[in-house]
């Protein structure tokens, strides 16, 4: 009889920032995990590690050249700007990642910012606050000029299984959907169109890019005067992909008619950060939660055990490097 294979050890280091039940995998294994883990505390706690989980935590080059053991780095996101690919692939250490687990979560956030911000939601809350609306000598107050989604046109820059069914939303407000993306977008229903005629024709304009040197600060000072004064910039991908200070800027002055993140390019964020201190009804900050809801959170949990447990099957998935 041939002896049982060793357990794998797995450790989760930061288990907080996933609120959903996760189920232990179908193998041998022993598991810890951690509330969050400081870059300082990443070698002592994957010492002994095979299978390391991460959300958020760093794992780069001379933390790997300290763990030997370590033959899968299980990212529990679909981002993997916070572990060395490179330094993994010289490394022979296996890098998954979760996909199309917020196909729901992520475009339903980008509607509620372009809806808030497209009929002044901000402004009227303000107003009732202010009493104003108490104080009316008419039924209703039309202080801010409200625009309808339907008949606009939607940009989108990137066309993956987000920026797709962000199209299908606007489609179904009515809204015309323009994309621009390297890969040929088959959807007829859908316009691809050059970076420029994007830029500059969208009313609502939607970020779905991973950020790497190629897409970073790609919409700046230089962009942002192109687009059309009214026009909203979305951007619930990564928050580099924005130069935050030319923003703050173009908002000030009415560049642009507004803004809505749920990312910004430190988080979390330091005080002094100019989008986190912008006091403006026309600029809508969440706290990187549009991919957050509950079942979402769920979707992601079971795609993370199913994809230890094809690496310790011999058939990973998902595979980055």
């Amino acid at each position: 009889m041939s002896p049982s294979p060793s357990p794998q050890r797995i450790v989760f280091l930061d288990r907080d920032s996933l609120i959903a039940k996760v189920r232990a995998p179908a193998f041998a294994h022993d598991w810890a995990e951690y509330p969050a883990t400081a870059p300082a505390e990443v070698v002592e706690r994957l010492r002994d590690a095979s299978i390391a989980i991460s959300n958020k935590v760093p794992l780069r080059e001379a933390d790997l050249a300290r763990l030997p053991r370590l033959k899968l780095i299980a990212v529990a996101a679909t981002g993997s700007d916070v572990i060395d690919l490179a330094a993994c692939r010289r490394r022979g250490i296996v890098v998954c990642n979760i996909r199309d687990y917020a196909v729901a979560t992520v475009p339903e956030h980008c509607l509620a910012l372009m809806l808030a911000l497209r009929r002044k939601l901000l402004d009227y809350r303000a107003d009732i606050e202010a009493g104003l609306w108490q104080q009316s000598s008419r039924f209703c107050l039309l202080g801010h000029p409200i625009r309808d989604l339907a008949g606009s046109r939607l940009g989108l820059l990137g066309y993956g299984a987000l920026g797709q069914s962000v199209a299908k939303l606007g489609r179904a407000f009515g809204m015309e959907v323009c994309v621009h993306t390297r890969s040929p977008v088959a959807d007829s229903a859908v316009r691809a169109v050059s970076w420029d005629e994007l830029l500059e024709t969208s009313d609502v304009l939607s970020l779905h890019l991973p950020l790497n040197e190629q897409t970073r600060n790609i919409v700046g000072a230089a962009e942002l005067a192109r687009m059309k004064r009214g026009a909203l910039l979305i951007n619930t991908a990564r928050g580099g992909l924005v130069d935050e200070a030319a923003l703050a800027a173009a908002l000030t002055a009415g560049v642009i008619g507004g803004a809505g993140f749920d990312v910004l390019a430190t988080e979390p964020p330091a005080p002094d950060n100019v989008l986190l201190n912008l006091r403006l009804p026309n600029f809508i900050l969440t706290p990187h939660t549009a991919w957050a809801s509950g079942e979402a959170m769920q979707a992601l949990a079971d795609q993370l055990i199913d994809n230890l447990e094809a690496f310790a099957a011999g058939r990973p998935r998902n595979v980055l490097a």
